[in-house]
């Protein structure tokens, strides 16, 4: 199989790399570099290849490893793990790197529900620490006054705006955002089916046919193709017998013929696969689980001091809230789901406020959204006229209805109404 190197991946690292072993006068250098980007883009094994290619040497640290149930280990972690990179250089007299993978997994915060804990406040200040004093990183309990090599560090993620915002600044961290275009894509794409004799034409015709798709797919294209044969071979020996003839054979390992690479054939297995794919963003179970608790906790919850509006109270005639003088009257919509209309009475009804908001498919990836409205709604009938309006105006983007708590000032649900295409 062969390997291939995105001309700006490569540059974008040795500079950095490069940049971090010279000596500017003058210029303030990034330690760390962030390369982030969508998921299955090959971040990590492309910055592999780079470092083999420069003879790099590297010290790993996973996103897993950036919590503890003590307290204070994953921070000390990486300043050991940096310190070892430094000696390293200085034994070895050659680059090497500190890698953090995954870091928006293990120090970021998705959204209210991710624990915050001292653990990830220690990584995020520890890491700021290093990047304004790379020569002088000390161990807890510990100081050594003997300046270490500066040692450039390398994190990747999906989505940095999770981190502590202080630690992604410019001066502290550069940042590279990697996603392919289609060069670099038929590139990678033609190093993964070098083996198996596609023609340049057939490579381009499947990188355009799954022209969405991200770079492990392709890798998942390609094992898949091998189902076939393995399948034939299971049923040749027998599920019982499967685990004899694998491990510790007297005959050793099986050996498969070369499966058919046909473009038709890949086309096919590639459709499946994306199947697959919009099974699972279709089918939104935990949404409808979380609709299920937020019923079930709403239900459980005391009733308002409130009386409602179209029950009457000890035995008199009902009373009418009234707005503005006006009779309150429950709005409906024709456009509009009936499960989307119930979500914006319950969120009004709990006090919370409205808004809306859009993104088109290619910022989706991103999360990039854009507010709609100018200020938040706190009327069903403006929050359904608004909606509606939205809807005809991004019919062939995302929109997702927003509720927000005005006293605690966050959001409490968002949840996307309308997908690209008429999709809802």
């Amino acid at each position: 199989m062969g390997y291939y190197i995105a001309p700006r991946f490569l540059d974008k690292l040795a500079v950095h790399i490069t940049k971090n072993f010279l000596k500017l006068s003058g210029v303030r250098v990034p330690v760390i570099l962030g390369i982030h980007g969508r998921k299955g883009e090959g971040k990590t094994f492309q910055c592999q290849l780079v470092f083999e290619k420069m003879g790099i040497e590297v010290t790993n640290i996973s996103g897993g490893e950036l919590e503890s149930p003590d307290a204070g280990d994953p921070a000390r972690l990486i300043r050991l793990r940096y310190r070892e990179t430094a000696e390293l250089i200085k034994v070895r007299g050659k680059m090497c790197v500190l890698m953090i993978n995954d870091l928006d997994a293990g120090a970021g915060r998705f959204d209210e529900g991710t624990q915050y804990t001292v653990n990830t406040q220690l990584v995020n200040a520890t890491l700021m620490n290093i990047a304004d004093n790379p020569t002088d990183v000390q161990l807890p309990g510990s100081y050594d006054s003997t300046p270490l090599r500066r040692v450039p560090i390398i994190v990747t993620g999906n989505d940095f705006s999770t981190l502590y915002a202080p630690l992604i600044r410019d001066g502290r961290m550069d940042k590279f955002y990697w996603e392919p275009n289609r060069d670099d894509k038929v590139g990678i794409v033609k190093g993964i089916f070098e083996p198996d004799g596609l023609s340049q034409k057939e490579i381009e015709q499947l990188v355009d046919t799954f022209v969405n798709q991200s770079i492990d797919f392709f890798s998942a294209l390609r094992s898949r193709i091998y189902d076939e044969q393995i399948r034939n071979y299971i049923h040749q020996v027998g599920f019982e017998r499967v685990s004899l003839s694998v491990v510790n054979s007297v005959e050793g390992p099986p050996e498969f013929k070369k499966p058919d690479f046909r473009l038709s054939h890949l086309i096919e297995s590639g459709n499946f696969l994306v199947g697959e794919q919009k099974r699972v963003e279709n089918s939104h179970l935990v949404d409808d689980y979380n609709r299920l608790n937020r019923g079930r906790n709403s239900q459980s919850a005391p009733p308002a001091a409130v009386t409602p509006i179209s029950q009457p109270s000890n035995g008199a005639a009902s009373q009418e809230a009234k707005i503005n003088g006006f009779q309150k009257e429950e709005v409906s919509s024709p456009h509009l789901t009936l499960e989307t209309q119930a979500q914006i009475r319950e969120l009004l009804s709990q006090g919370y406020k409205i808004s809306i908001e859009h993104v088109d498919e290619r910022r989706f990836r991103t999360g990039s959204w854009q507010s709609c409205v100018h200020s938040h709604i706190d009327s069903e009938s403006d929050a359904i006229s608004n909606l509606e309006s939205t809807l005809t105006e991004y019919s062939g983007e995302y929109v997702r209805l927003v509720g927000i708590d005005p006293k605690a000032k966050r959001r409490v649900v968002e949840t996307i109404i309308h997908r690209p295409h008429g999709i809802n």
